[in-house]
């Protein structure tokens, strides 16, 4: 039995500044506004600057939440960082965020589920925080896909931007209940046998090159669809819960149509889905959270309110988590 329950202390998120539009777009690649608005929703993204890291976009949105928390650096005992876009093969980027905001105790480490990532490393500091190892966490999602897009492939390069997003867990004596705050329950999955449908065609050990982003649309566009749908249903019936009872759908943004599909399917109300994949495209592991600061900055998710989340990335990996805000 959990000794603690991990509670969503503080939300922070970071944007790059350069903005790139689909006009901008236009005149890289054989594309229009108009093709990429209808089959994706996305009208712009955020691109990281030169020299730009992912480890700097992960710094300010760990800042960022800490000041949400109303925490310092000192407090923090543990950072993972869901990560596909490393500053470095080694060492870990996290290791590289936990220096730059001062944190000189616990543990840092990255993780890759790519854009489940963030679930993945909820799910895990939970663990870490449950069992009484870590006090206060720092999950950090954080990308820079634009370094390892194809830019003269325009059925990629349109779908993705940069940025992070970060949120404190802290512990609180007790298991999780329905009425209670924190993670209520997690569901993670993943299947090797279709990583030839969304990978990035370079590595160390492979290839000795960083490699370019390759995705098979249409066939992930399925997979999203029906694993969703699945995880997301797993997860509200191990916690005894319907989607009548959830406030705030939160998805990962990959396309406003998969997520449009799964809300069709699952019965829940537009009103009730946070997008921000029009402002900001697919930004991979960072999605998830820079959504939940959105709608919590703009008074819409608020304290008590039961929230869900849901991912598909590469590997395929894939999960959902419900957490009482």
């Amino acid at each position: 039995m959990s000794r603690f329950r991990s509670v969503v202390a503080g939300i922070g998120s970071y944007l790059p500044e350069k903005i790139l539009s689909n006009d901008d777009l236009e005149k890289m690649v054989d594309t229009s506004d108009e093709w990429i608005r209808q089959r994706t929703g996305i009208k712009r993204r955020h691109i990281a600057a030169k020299g730009e890291t992912t480890g700097d976009l992960g710094t300010e949105a760990a800042k960022n939440a800490l000041k949400s928390a109303g925490m310092e650096a000192g407090d923090i005992d543990l950072i993972i960082l869901a990560t596909a876009t490393p500053d470095l093969t080694f060492p870990a980027t996290a290791t590289i965020i936990q220096a730059n905001i001062g944190m000189v105790r616990g543990f840092a480490f990255d993780l890759n589920a790519v854009c489940s990532g963030f679930l993945y490393a909820l799910a895990t500091a939970d663990s870490f925080i449950a069992r009484g190892q870590a006090r206060n966490a720092l999950v950090i999602g954080a990308e820079t896909f634009s370094r390892i897009l194809d830019w003269e492939d325009r059925t990629t390069c349109v779908l993705f931007g940069d940025g992070a997003g970060a949120v404190v867990l802290t512990g609180e004596p007790g298991a999780p209940g329905m009425g209670e705050r924190g993670i209520i329950h997690s569901y993670l999955r993943s299947d090797g046998r279709f990583t030839d449908l969304l990978y990035v065609d370079g590595g160390p050990s492979k290839t000795q090159t960083v490699g370019h982003l390759r995705m098979s649309g249409n066939q992930v566009f399925r997979h999203a669809i029906t694993n969703i749908a699945a995880s997301i249903a797993k997860v509200l019936d191990d916690a005894g819960l319907t989607v009548s009872d959830v406030d705030w759908f939160v998805p990962h943004q990959a396309n406003q149509r998969i997520l449009e599909g799964i809300s069709r399917r699952l019965g829940l109300p537009e009103e009730r889905v946070v997008s921000t994949v029009a402002e900001q495209g697919n930004t991979s592991a960072a999605s998830i959270p820079l959504a939940l600061d959105t709608a919590s900055r703009d008074g819409r998710i608020k304290k008590g309110d039961l929230v869900l989340m849901e991912a598909l990335g590469g590997g395929f990996t894939w999960g959902a988590a419900l957490v009482r805000m």
